[in-house]
């Protein structure tokens, strides 16, 4: 989809692939006849929206419109924006997304619609590591602490990358996991993030914590370009298409990958 139209960004889409198939297929409860209020169904708010390639694939193949419509990403008065939009009413997409930092405050606030309406579904958000250079990340978790938004599970694509660079050179996170236990979230790490086993098993564990007083954070280690050689792992591929060649190439290693599903 990137290649076709020499747009887009395909490292973190690779990255977290096993995270939104293991949502989408897997984990939530979720009704393929939209209703964007979603009412006793889980919800999904992609906060780093730049990962659009990745989540218009999955929505695809989970039924909320033709698989055909994918040839149309990022051309123009397709509904299928570079960051996802709600004005082209594309089914699967709640809000616009992809100016980072915004992601949590709209699920926190989802998360609380449902429980003043009694809903017991879940709300879950991703959201990217550099994102949590954003102050508004840090205002949304400390209200939902405070709010005790126990019905949410918070994902950060920890991939250590973002456009400029290593997040440890722009600007280190340090230690995300005490940072968010000190706001009074509970945190769950999944360290094999592109391992489906690892991905479910963090996804059950961190649902085991729902309902409890206290917001869920899953701390998710992936790799940004997953299953390409050429990309994995550098803040290179974070926004650049890759040629007819580098296409074939990296098309034949995830042919390979695929052939462990």
């Amino acid at each position: 989809m990137v290649h076709a139209v020499q747009s887009g960004h395909p490292g973190a889409a690779l990255g977290c692939t096993e995270f939104v198939v293991a949502l989408y297929f897997q984990e939530m409860e979720h009704n393929k006849d939209f209703n964007i209020d979603g009412p006793g169904e889980d919800l999904f708010f992609m906060s780093n929206g730049h990962v659009s390639a990745l989540w218009y694939s999955v929505l695809a193949r989970s039924g909320y419109f033709n698989v055909a419509e994918l040839a149309t990403f990022r051309k123009i008065n397709s509904r299928l924006q570079g960051h996802p939009a709600t004005e082209e009413h594309l089914p699967g997409i709640r809000i616009a997304s992809g100016s980072l930092g915004q992601g949590l405050s709209v699920g926190i606030g989802a998360a609380q619609s449902k429980k003043i309406n009694k809903d017991d579904k879940l709300v879950h958000v991703m959201m990217g590591d550099g994102e949590q250079q954003e102050g508004q990340v840090w205002e949304a978790a400390m209200y939902a602490a405070h709010h005790k938004i126990d019905n949410l599970i918070a994902t950060i694509d920890y991939n250590g990358q973002q456009i400029d660079g290593p997040t440890a050179k722009i600007m280190d996170l340090m230690n995300l996991k005490a940072k968010y236990e000190a706001f009074g979230w509970e945190v769950v790490e999944t360290k094999a993030g592109n391992d489906m086993e690892a991905v479910l098993k963090g996804l059950q564990t961190a649902k085991g914590l729902t309902g409890k007083g206290k917001p869920v954070l899953n701390l998710l280690y992936t790799e940004m370009g997953y299953g390409v050689d050429f990309m994995v792992g550098t803040h290179k591929w974070h926004g650049i298409a890759p040629d007819d060649a580098q296409l074939e190439n990296a098309l034949g290693q995830l042919e390979e990958t695929l052939g462990d599903y």
